[in-house]
């Protein structure tokens, strides 16, 4: 089964004490990338994080965003520092004495709000039973978004496969215009010649048959026709097989490219060119619904 790369996951979990919210979406990516946001106290925590997606995501860019929310989640306490309020006392009493100021008491409760002196510090402790719940709401997202990303390879598979299938009937058709390109060219010679000459010799058929020849190699499209119906196939069999195939399936769109655009070069006949624009369209969608594929 082919997987898209784009999907969307959320997982709640929660205790008495504690809820966690994960959610994450993916986008198309050239290769795995995980960006993880969460609360600071809890980065030690995202390696694993990116491990446990890695499992069900092999390619594409996913936005994991984390929060964590309940009571004492966060432990807070006063950090007082003695040795420069004891300065800030002495430097009071020694300012009174020296200016011969009244006496007034020192002001503790402007010392609660200077930065300096009293401080809050946060505990990074993180609780076993907090990084349970995360650890288990991460993997449930997951889960969810590769399960989306699987219902969106299936429809990928469909689409593609039908797409597949056009392409290789209009290339079919291609084989049946080929021959008559050959023959109607031979007859417009054959009547340039003739109307040259005015009727009064019959044209060099050697001479024709030559020109015939030399213009049936440079237009005979045979061998890009080989070649595309064997990416055809290739493509079909690789999107059978699943997996991680996306870069697989753009090599073949690049190459089944590469033979249409020969096709037109060579071609000499408004049906084959007509037919050869209407397969680069198609594989023109089919491109952009490549991109998609892990």
């Amino acid at each position: 089964m082919i997987v898209s790369m784009t999907g969307y996951g959320r997982s709640v979990e929660q205790s008495d004490s504690f809820h966690v919210t994960v959610e994450m979406k993916s986008v198309n990516h050239r290769f795995c990338e995980v960006n993880v946001r969460m609360p600071r106290q809890f980065l030690m925590m995202e390696d694993r994080v990116k491990k446990t997606i890695g499992r069900f995501v092999k390619r594409g860019k996913v936005d994991v965003f984390i929060t964590v929310g309940g009571e004492n989640l966060i432990k807070r306490d006063l950090s007082v520092d003695w040795n420069l309020l004891e300065q800030y006392v002495h430097t009071f009493e020694k300012m009174q004495k020296t200016y011969n100021t009244s006496k007034q008491a020192f002001p503790f409760s402007q010392m609660l709000t200077h930065e300096d002196v009293v401080s809050v510090d946060e505990a990074d402790d993180v609780t076993e039973e907090v990084q349970t719940l995360l650890y288990t709401a991460v993997e449930r997202a997951a889960k969810q978004l590769h399960e989306m990303r699987q219902a969106e390879g299936k429809e990928l598979y469909r689409d593609l496969t039908n797409r597949s299938s056009l392409m290789g009937e209009w290339a079919a058709q291609l084989k049946q215009y080929a021959p008559a390109v050959h023959k109607r060219y031979q007859e417009r010679l054959e009547k340039r010649v003739s109307d040259f000459l005015e009727g009064k010799f019959e044209a060099d058929e050697a001479r024709i048959l030559t020109e015939v020849a030399v213009f049936s190699d440079k237009s005979d499209i045979q061998e890009e026709l080989t070649r595309i119906d064997s990416h055809l196939k290739q493509f079909d069999a690789i999107l059978e097989s699943g997996g991680v195939v996306g870069r697989k399936l753009d090599f073949l769109v690049q190459e089944l490219n590469r033979e249409f655009n020969t096709i037109g070069s060579k071609a000499n006949d408004i049906q084959i060119s007509q037919r050869v624009v209407e397969l680069k369209s198609e594989l023109e969608k089919v491109r952009e619904q490549v991109q998609n594929i892990e």
